[in-house]
């Protein structure tokens, strides 16, 4: 009797060691396929050189890097690097931070030419769709115009191979002042663990983010605009408290401290090296913190909320019928009056045009005195 629940406990052991087995050949296959799908054997006129070189970092998400060669017609080779990781945020990381790194050397600025976001700098394209990260490089450190164009011809093709994701940039970008613009040279990260690889400033070192706060860095002229988001109301007014006692530490010890700080809402924004404190309100009071609320079970308001739906239909499917009606009559009118604008000015013309004298206004006239003549003479024949 005691064998069976042995059996069983075999049994089950035997079962969770197959899907634990199975897991890493079922991400493997995934990343295989999603690959052959972003870097396929021909491009265009390019064609892969080689099998691609891919790298799992962990094998319980469908994360994976590869690198590949591919050759143009006219022999030249470019090498593709792609970072699939799991979220579109990540992929712009590391899209503003490779930006970043160039930056250093060169005047690289991030536009949507390329992908949902992307960039071009001497004989380096780089660009983020979806949940990916694309680096395309060209073998020549001074590549001219004929290379240049060939970088953009195949990371071109690479784009639109890839999943578009949310195709959008991330929302912290959208909330800073003139967005379009601060992309440009914006810096973003996502989930981070230290603000250290965007800012250094000594008032950022007491900031406690936990893996989960995002942030967001910007240039305008001289002043640099940081806005860092945490996920819950309760982590950013942490982090306040210990930001605002900082500040006021290093204005006692008469170090460098912010030109501007506020709390906005989720939101915690700095305004570093302003060259005066007018001009970092002004730029810090563009931070705009917009406030989404949802409910994790069953909204309580949604009788109320179908109620207000219905009368904003009824009353626009009523203003839309008296428009209607409205712009139905003043038609009518204006096309009787302008009817009979025309057979009045017919009727007058015709009119003028009678040259004998009738009594009865050009109608049709009653011969009761006999005095009309019933024919035309001019239209009988002559005696003979």
């Amino acid at each position: 009797m005691s064998s069976t629940p042995t059996k069983k406990l075999r049994l089950f052991l035997l079962l969770a060691i197959t899907l634990v087995a199975m897991c890493p050949v079922r991400a493997a296959t995934q990343n295989a396929e999603e690959l052959e799908k972003s870097l396929p054997t021909t491009l265009g006129k390019f064609r892969r050189a080689n099998a691609p070189e891919i790298e799992v970092p962990n094998p319980d998400t469908s994360e994976f890097t590869a690198k590949a060669y591919y050759i143009g017609s006219d022999g030249t080779q470019f090498t593709v690097a792609l970072y699939h990781v799991q979220q579109d945020s990540r992929a712009y990381e590391l899209l503003t931070t490779t930006a970043a790194t160039l930056r250093q050397n060169a005047q690289v600025d991030i536009g949507s030419t390329i992908g949902t976001a992307g960039f071009a700098a001497h004989n380096v394209v780089a660009f983020f769709k979806g949940p990916n990260f694309v680096k395309v490089e060209g073998g020549n450190a001074r590549a001219d115009e004929r290379e240049r164009v060939a970088l953009l011809a195949l990371s071109q093709e690479l784009a639109q191979r890839l999943d578009r994701g949310e195709g959008e940039v991330p929302v912290l970008l959208k909330h800073l002042p003139n967005w379009e613009q601060a992309e440009k040279t914006a810096v973003y990260l996502t989930r981070f663990s230290s603000i250290e690889p965007i800012a250094t400033d000594p008032v950022l070192n007491v900031i406690s983010s936990e893996g989960d706060a995002d942030a967001v860095l910007a240039n305008y002229d001289q002043a640099r605009l940081l806005v860092i988001e945490f996920n819950t109301p309760q982590r950013a007014a942490e982090n306040d408290q210990r930001i605002v006692a900082r500040i006021h530490e290093l204005w006692n010890l008469g170090q460098s401290a912010p030109a501007a700080y506020r709390r906005i809402g989720n939101y915690v924004a700095f305004v570093f090296d302003a060259p005066n404190e007018q001009a970092a309100k002004q730029l810090i009071d563009q931070v705009h913190y917009e406030q989404v609320v949802s409910w994790l079970g069953r909204n309580p308001n949604i009788l109320k909320e179908a109620e207000r739906r219905y009368v904003e239909t009824t009353l626009g499917v009523l203003v839309a019928v008296l428009k209607a009606s409205g712009f139905a009559l003043i038609g009518c009118f204006a096309t009787g009056a302008l009817f009979g604008a025309l057979l009045f000015t017919r009727r007058r013309a015709r009119q003028r045009s009678i040259e004998a004298f009738s009594d009865a206004g050009g109608m049709l006239r009653l011969n009761l005195d006999q005095i009309t003549p019933q024919t035309n003479p001019a239209r009988l024949l002559p005696p003979h």
